[in-house]
């Protein structure tokens, strides 16, 4: 078993602490601390930092905790701790920034549209205050409306993205090392394991194939920017403590 070092022993803390506080005093914390669309109106800059330590269920809070120790573990312990704060904070803000990209893209096209069929900006905005509307000038499926009002209304939570960035940074280090799924117990290399999941990502995001609720364009946001930050460091060889 890898040992529990300081920033992942510091961050699984913080994060259980922020899953099971509002829960027993019976608190909401989401439209604070969650991750909103820039224009809606509980929206705050923080949220990029906050939000990766908010989880809708416990067993969301369980996989991206135990990602983070097996993961995180080994990348701790040959970076070091700052290294690796910096790292996993780097991770999740870049996996949310870009998930507000992809978010703002499909929103504003659908936007645009509703511009293009004669909506004024304040038609949109009731539209997305109430949640249904009855005009004929709207030619959309009302699945691409729904989608357009849950862009706006759904926030984003948990570690998921910096936990992404981990686990690229590990197959990056350890691509030899051996990795199975739950529901596909067949070990297999990281360096061939890991693509696939964030191509995986990839797939679901660019689809409509995604099963559940999931952020997949976090997901790959989180990737990329640890695969940014760990191809430098290894290239440059920043292993030192």
């Amino acid at each position: 078993m890898n040992k529990l070092t300081d920033a992942i022993k510091h961050l699984i803390i913080i994060n259980v602490i922020l899953f099971v506080a509002p829960q027993l005093l019976k608190l909401d914390f989401t439209n604070i601390l969650a991750l909103h669309y820039p224009k809606n109106e509980h929206f705050g800059i923080w949220q990029y930092v906050t939000h990766m330590f908010m989880h809708g269920s416990f067993g969301h809070i369980l996989f991206n905790m135990y990602g983070l120790w097996a993961f995180g573990t080994p990348l701790e312990q040959m970076w070091g701790k700052k290294r690796f704060i910096f790292f996993y904070f780097s991770a999740g803000i870049g996996a949310g920034l870009i998930y507000t990209l992809a978010n703002y893209y499909q929103f504003n096209g659908i936007y645009e549209q509703l511009i293009n069929f004669g909506l004024s900006a304040n038609d949109i905005q009731n539209i997305l205050d109430a949640g249904s509307y009855n005009d004929a000038r709207i030619a959309l499926s009302n699945e691409k409306m729904i989608e357009f009002y849950n862009l706006y209304h759904t926030p984003a939570v948990g570690a998921s993205g910096a936990v992404y960035g981990v686990l690229v940074a590990f197959g990056m280090y350890f691509k030899d090392a051996k990795l199975a799924l739950i529901f596909f117990p067949v070990p297999i290399a990281a360096k061939y394991f890991i693509p696939v999941i964030i191509l995986g990502d990839l797939f679901f995001g660019m689809t409509k194939y995604s099963i559940g609720n999931i952020a997949h364009f976090a997901h790959v946001g989180g990737a990329l920017i640890g695969f940014l930050i760990a191809w430098y460091w290894k290239k440059n060889q920043f292993k030192t403590h």
